[in-house]
C-alpha cells in the first residue's frame, strides 16, 4: 500500500504538468482604476505582512503539493530552500504517507530545521493523534486540514465516505496546540461551507478555488477506463470564493489560492478580501520544467511586480492595497450578484 501511495504521489506531479488549465479563477473580471497621481516612492513600497506571529516578506506562500513520492524529497528540499531565502511560508503536501511509511517521512522532516514558517497538511478524516504527529514531524507553526471530496470521488482508489468531517474539525480546533487552516484542494470553499467553518471556530481559511490545480483532471488521467471531462469545470472560482468568505467575517484570515500566477492576480486577490495568497502548481512548473533558479527568480520577480502594481494604484503597503476600490464585470459579477 505504501509503495503504491508513493507511486500515486509521483503520478500526481507528472499529470499536473499535463493538465489543460481548463478552469478560470475569474480574476480577469476584476477591474481596477489606474492612478495617474500615484504619490508613492517605488523603493519605499512595503509588501511584508504578519502571518502566524512572524513577519514575512510578501503576501505569498508556497502551498501544499508534494511529499512521500520518489521525487518529493528533492522537490521539498528545493522549495523549502527557496522559501527560506525569500522569507515566505511553505506548506507540505498530505502527510498521511509520512505517518505510515518511515522512508517517505524523510521527504517531510527535511524542512523541520529550515528557518521559515512551516505548515503541515492532513485530510479532515484523520485523528487528533495523527494531526499531532504530523505537526511534530515538521515542527509546524500551523497545520492544514484539507477537504478533497472531489479528488477522492474521482480517484480510482479514493475514499467515498465523507461522514464526520465537520465534527472532526471542531474537535481538532479545541484540542490541537497549533492553528488550523481549513483548505480546499482546488474546487473552492463555498459561502455556506465558510459560514459553517467560521461558526465552528476556524480562524484561517484557504479557499483554494477553481482555476488552479485541477485534481479532477489529474485523477481522470490516472483512470484509463473512465472519462470525466464533464466535471473538469466543477467548483467555486477563486475570485468568488474570496469575496464570499470575506463577506462573512472581517476577523477570519483568508488565504486566496487557486490559479494565482501573476502579481496582478495576487493584488486582485488581496483587494477582493484575501489576507495572503498561495501558489502551488505554477511554482512547481517553474521548478520541474525549468530549474531551482527559475523558480526562485519567478517568485522574487513576483514581489517586484507586485510593487509595480501597488505603484500603479498609489498604495505603499499591503493594508492600503486591500482598501483599493474595484468593480466586477462579466461572469464574476453575475455570480456574486
Amino acid at each position: 500500500m505504501t509503495s503504491r501511495r508513493r507511486e500515486r504521489k509521483d503520478e500526481h506531479i507528472e499529470n499536473y504538468l499535463k493538465t489543460s488549465g481548463y478552469s478560470d479563477p475569474l480574476f480577469e473580471d476584476v477591474y481596477l482604476d489606474h492612478n495617474s497621481l500615484s504619490d508613492v516612492n517605488f523603493d519605499e513600497i512595503d509588501t511584508s505582512i504578519e502571518f502566524l506571529g512572524r513577519k514575512i516578506s510578501m503576501p505569498i506562500m508556497i502551498n501544499a503539493m508534494t511529499g512521500g513520492g520518489e521525487s518529493s524529497a528533492d522537490i521539498n528540499e528545493d522549495l523549502s530552500s527557496i522559501c527560506k531565502s525569500l522569507n515566505i511560508p511553505m506548506a507540505v503536501g498530505s502527510q498521511t504517507i509520512g505517518l505510515e511509511d518511515d522512508e517517505a517521512k524523510e521527504s517531510f522532516t527535511l524542512i523541520r530545521e529550515k528557518d521559515m514558517v512551516r505548515i503541515g497538511n492532513l485530510g479532515a478524516e484523520r485523528s487528533l493523534e495523527d494531526f499531532k504527529n504530523a505537526a511534530g514531524m515538521i515542527g509546524a507553526h500551523a497545520i492544514q486540514v484539507h477537504l478533497n471530496v472531489a479528488q477522492e470521488l474521482f480517484m480510482p482508489e479514493g475514499d467515498k465516505n465523507f461522514k464526520g468531517y465537520y465534527e472532526n474539525i471542531k474537535k481538532l480546533i479545541k484540542s490541537l496546540d497549533v492553528p488550523i487552516i481549513v483548505k480546499e484542494t482546488g474546487n473552492g470553499l463555498s459561502k455556506a461551507t465558510c459560514q459553517k467553518l467560521i461558526e465552528a471556530g476556524v480562524k484561517y481559511l484557504d479557499v483554494s478555488g477553481k482555476g488552479g490545480t485541477n485534481f479532477i483532471e489529474i485523477e481522470d488521467m490516472r483512470d484509463f477506463e473512465s472519462d470525466y471531462k464533464e466535471f473538469y469545470d466543477w467548483g467555486v472560482p477563486t475570485a468568488k470564493a474570496i469575496i464570499d468568505a470575506r463577506s462573512l467575517s472581517d476577523d477570519v484570515f483568508i488565504i486566496g489560492s487557486g490559479g494565482i500566477k501573476t502579481a496582478v492576480d495576487v493584488a486582485k486577490a488581496l483587494i477582493l478580501g484575501a489576507d495572503m495568497t498561495a501558489i502551488s502548481g505554477e511554482a512547481l512548473r517553474y521548478l520541474l520544467l525549468g530549474s531551482y533558479e527559475a523558480c526562485y527568480d519567478y517568485l522574487k520577480e513576483m514581489n517586484r511586480r507586485l510593487k509595480i502594481v501597488m505603484a500603479l494604484l498609489g498604495v505603499k503597503n499591503i493594508e492600503e492595497l486591500k482598501k483599493v476600490d474595484y468593480k466586477l464585470t462579466g461572469r464574476l459579477k453575475e455570480l456574486v450578484g
